[in-house]
């Protein structure tokens, strides 16, 4: 009877690669299902195998953990075949490949992700608080692309340091990365953290040298919140030297997204955007179009990243569809990458189905946007 128990449970935690997740911590198991598979596919396994040895249930106890196998194990075949149409699509013809790797490897599931040290420089010090950027150095000698780097945390909490294994990779491959902390909701609204980006900006050219940075070729990064900031950045900061954005599962439709706001037992996110803009739609509505990315999108805007799971219940999915639509209504060269099985948050796991596709993507995307 435990055997049957635990499978069924099994079963249930399956079910999250498929469908959206209902509730908080049911997202953060989502999380660890669809991209740590394999501590599941384990545990599966292992009951499986115990199933001889017993007579009540066993048939019954069988069919469901294999059925929670083949969940568990769908995120990997997805990804496998997603990763041979990333490669076809984000293949840059007459142009040598310099990312090595193909998207998507068993083996890499197997492996740690990376860490490397870096060095804390406070980039602007305001009467109320202090602001600082986590530096990590590229390897190559000279001067270098840099990636800005742009936190997420529903706009209220989250820092630098927030999964910084993707920092490493770019590092390694020979970008320049900066990532920034900017002042957070609801002490502080819309444009503050987009007014940051800009200082921090500012600081990055002024230590050029030092910090050995190509300034004509910046890339923001973003992921959720840290995606709202970051493409509103790209799209109306009037700097130069920004080159692209890439979008990581980032709320890009601010009036929509109020209008079909998360299930509350996952997030209130309709108070997570009044905290960040000053209140609610009815009371300041041009605050919500004003935070927007989608209105910003002209014929003059800057290539595109899109990464988003098709699974997540904190941004809606439409969010990417819409400004996906926009770029191509101007033309704008973008590309956005779909994890049919992923939900927000899936590149917590660096070499994960998700964590392998889109740092793939993002590695491929820098390829095509700024000359090392």
């Amino acid at each position: 009877m435990a055997r049957l128990i635990l499978l069924i449970i099994l079963l249930l935690a399956s079910l999250l690669t498929v469908f959206k997740a209902p509730a908080y911590y049911l997202w953060l198991l989502a999380i660890l299902v669809s991209e740590y598979s394999l501590f599941f596919i384990a545990a599966t396994l292992i009951l499986l195998a115990t199933g001889w040895r017993i007579l009540k249930y066993r048939t019954f106890g069988t069919i469901v953990g294999i059925v929670a196998l083949i969940l568990f194990i769908s995120p990997i075949c997805r990804a496998y075949w997603t990763g041979k149409q990333l490669q076809q699509d984000m293949e840059v013809k007459g142009k040598p490949e310099r990312v090595s790797q193909s998207p998507f490897s068993l083996i890499k599931l197997f492996q740690k992700d990376p860490v490397s040290t870096y060095k804390t420089f406070t980039y602007i010090n305001y009467t109320d608080t202090s602001l600082t950027l986590d530096y990590y150095a590229a390897k190559d000698t000279g001067k270098r692309p840099c990636v800005v780097v742009i936190h997420g945390g529903s706009w209220s909490s989250g820092d630098s340091k927030q999964l910084p294994e993707l920092n490493t990779v770019l590092a390694q491959s020979g970008y320049q990365v900066a990532s920034i902390n900017y002042r957070l909701a609801p002490k502080w609204h819309n444009p503050a953290p987009v007014k940051d980006i800009a200082t921090a900006l500012n600081y990055l050219r002024a230590h050029a040298d030092e910090l050995r940075i190509d300034t004509n070729q910046f890339v923001l990064l973003g992921r959720s919140a840290g995606a709202q900031v970051a493409l509103l950045a790209a799209y109306t900061l009037k700097q130069p030297g920004i080159k692209a954005v890439i979008d990581f599962y980032g709320p890009a439709d601010m009036v929509w997204g109020y209008s079909l706001p998360a299930p509350k037992l996952v997030m209130d996110s309709r108070l997570v955007m009044a905290n960040y803009l000053g209140g609610y739609y009815p009371k300041v509505p041009q605050n919500y179009v004003a935070s927007s990315p989608v209105e910003f999108v002209n014929a003059r805007s800057v290539p595109t990243l899109i990464i988003h799971g098709a699974n997540d219940v904190l941004v809606a999915y439409e969010h990417s569809r819409r400004l996906s639509d926009k770029l191509q209504q101007y033309n704008i060269p973008h590309y956005w990458l779909k994890l049919p099985w992923a939900t927000h948050g899936f590149d917590h796991h660096l070499n994960g189905p998700g964590g392998q596709l889109s740092t793939y993507a993002v590695e491929r995307f820098l390829e095509q946007v700024v000359k090392k």
